[in-house]
């Protein structure tokens, strides 16, 4: 699936995802240190979880100072978007990238607990119980998948639930608006996995409950 294609269905991409819980709260000897670099004079809108975020950032052992990630050399060098507080990145940053604005450019230290903890990430080439440094500049805030504007963009008659029927059509508008061919079977058995993992009472219905994993008080 190609990245326009993705960001078109990123409210139904996270449909298609189980929901997941926060963790648990770091102790003050677990706390992530965030120094601004940079603060734009206007410093709106401010990251909250649940919403789309687009950054880059590079990683550096604390022990040695040595680089062991850069976003700017993956994707052809494009920023990359994830949702924050859902655990697309590591809890460090999901806390580290919290109240932060576009444009703003922040460097943070983030203990073991909050990133790889005793384990590591040998593929990373994180050694086990490793202190980390992220340096990141943050592009865009945009409001996330799952927020009350996306399910009511979906919910036509607007009864607080969302139904096959207007799942489908939300489906076919996004792939029409892509402009690729696709099997008709690309639609049924995205339509179905969605209904399989957020339909939790089995209704035939997916709830302003069932989709609205950021618990926003809106819905």
């Amino acid at each position: 699936m190609g990245r326009g294609l993705t960001l078109l269905l990123l409210p139904l991409a996270l449909l298609a995802a189980p929901a997941q819980a926060e963790g648990g709260t770091a102790t003050a000897t677990e706390e992530v240190k965030i120094e601004v670099l940079h603060l734009p004079e206007v410093c709106s809108p401010k990251s909250k979880r649940g919403d789309l975020l687009n950054a880059h950032y590079d990683g550096f052992l604390a022990s040695d100072g040595s680089k062991f990630y850069c976003s700017r050399t993956q994707n052809e060098g494009h920023p990359k978007w994830f949702v924050l507080g859902v655990g697309q990145v590591i809890k460090g940053l999901d806390v580290a990238m919290m109240n932060m604005c576009p444009g703003e450019k922040r460097k943070v230290i983030i203990p073991p607990s909050l990133a790889y903890g005793q384990q590591g990430y040998a593929q990373g080439k994180i050694p086990p119980n490793a202190t980390l440094i992220f340096e990141i500049e943050l592009y865009a805030v945009n409001k996330g998948p799952r927020s009350v504007e996306a399910f009511n963009k979906i919910d036509k008659d607007s009864d607080k639930k969302l139904s096959e029927l207007e799942i489908s059509q939300y489906l076919k508008e996004e792939f029409a608006r892509d402009g690729k061919k696709r099997h008709p079977s690309v639609h049924d058995e995205i339509l179905a996995d969605i209904f399989k993992k957020n339909d939790h009472d089995g209704d035939g219905f997916i709830s302003a409950k069932e989709y609205n994993v950021y618990q926003h008080d809106e819905l």
